[in-house]
């Protein structure tokens, strides 16, 4: 029998549109991790990016997963019920003055940003506001801002399950990142958390210990794990696997033929045979064959996964019994 520590996964799927076959991929990969190990698995709904929320995705979602026989321990979270949790940590930081009022609009900082860096993908954040002590907030009542954290210019260094040591510098990486927005909404400001605090709160809220994750999001890692160091929270541990891509080397989109698992329960493709088709581009099968997620846990290891990104052709579909 296992001692020590009880092992804590989550699968958090965002309702920004409908999951697909790489998020099936990752979901899997972060189940069977956290179960190899004994372990359990909470849910997470990340919908606090409103203006992208489809109608439907998050019952489509936890039909997905219940298709691909992925389990979760718990009663399931919601982010957008839980904004009383951000307040009460974007209210510690600003109380220590680890964050700041912004007014920069978007165009604002195109002009003065540096180039958008290129993992991120976002533009970097020259430091215009970065005077403005918290006391501020008082004069941008009803007017719109974000909040950003005042983020150090020094490498910092993580051990990922996959990875190993990686290093980055989130200061030059995206500069001062935003934690709160507060935008013009239909009939007042909308006051939000920022993806980067939401996550931190709930994974320390969900009592996560291990986050496995898309590769795409290893350089939010830095800013996470200085978040979760200035509230006093537990840093989990974290494992960054490769993509599904398509053809042309990109990650997978519309652009990419219909990949959404309802659409291929839809056609008809079973799960198992899906499963059967991820499990082997994990390198936990042999050759594609059908199988249940459960089965997949003795044979689990993170490090049989293909360093590359696994291509998804429309040969793997077809054999499926699905075309795009």
């Amino acid at each position: 029998m296992k001692s020590g520590p009880m092992i804590r996964g989550r699968l958090a799927p965002s309702p920004t549109g409908a999951q697909h076959v790489g998020n099936a991929r990752t979901y899997l990969a972060a189940w069977l991790s956290s179960r190899a190990q004994g372990g359990e698995v909470v849910l997470r709904i990340e919908d606090i990016d409103s203006p992208r929320i489809k109608v439907g995705a998050t019952s489509l979602a936890l039909e997905d997963l219940s298709w691909l026989g992925l389990d979760w321990d718990g009663e399931m979270v919601v982010q957008s019920k839980r904004l009383n949790h951000y307040r009460q940590a974007l209210d510690f930081l600003l109380e220590r003055e680890l964050a700041y009022p912004c007014t920069c609009t978007r165009s604002e900082v195109q002009q003065l940003a540096s180039a958008p860096h290129e993992d991120l993908g976002e533009l970097v954040y020259p430091g215009t506001c970065s005077g403005r002590k918290s006391s501020s907030l008082k004069e941008l009542v009803g007017k719109p801002h974000c909040l950003r954290f005042r983020t150090p210019r020094t490498p910092m260094t993580f051990n990922d399950g996959f990875h190993n040591w990686v290093t980055l510098n989130p200061g030059e990486a995206g500069g001062d990142f935003a934690i709160w927005r507060a935008s013009p909404g239909p009939e007042s400001l909308s006051e939000m958390p920022a993806y980067q605090l939401a996550v931190v709160v709930d994974d320390a809220s969900q009592g996560v210990t291990e986050v496995i994750r898309g590769e795409d999001l290893i350089p939010s890692t830095p800013r996470q794990i200085l978040l979760y160091q200035n509230l006093n929270l537990q840093v989990p541990a974290f494992t960054h696997i490769p993509l599904v891509v398509g053809p042309d080397g990109r990650r997978l989109a519309k652009r990419h033929g219909d990949t959404r698992l309802h659409s291929l329960r839809d056609k008809g493709v079973k799960a198992e045979a899906l499963l059967g088709l991820l499990a082997w581009s994990c390198g936990w099968l042999e050759k594609p064959a059908p199988v249940q997620a459960k089965d997949l846990i003795p044979v689990f290891k993170i490090q049989s996964i293909p360093r590359e990104p696994f291509v998804l052709r429309q040969k793997h579909l077809e054999d499926l019994g699905y075309s795009l």
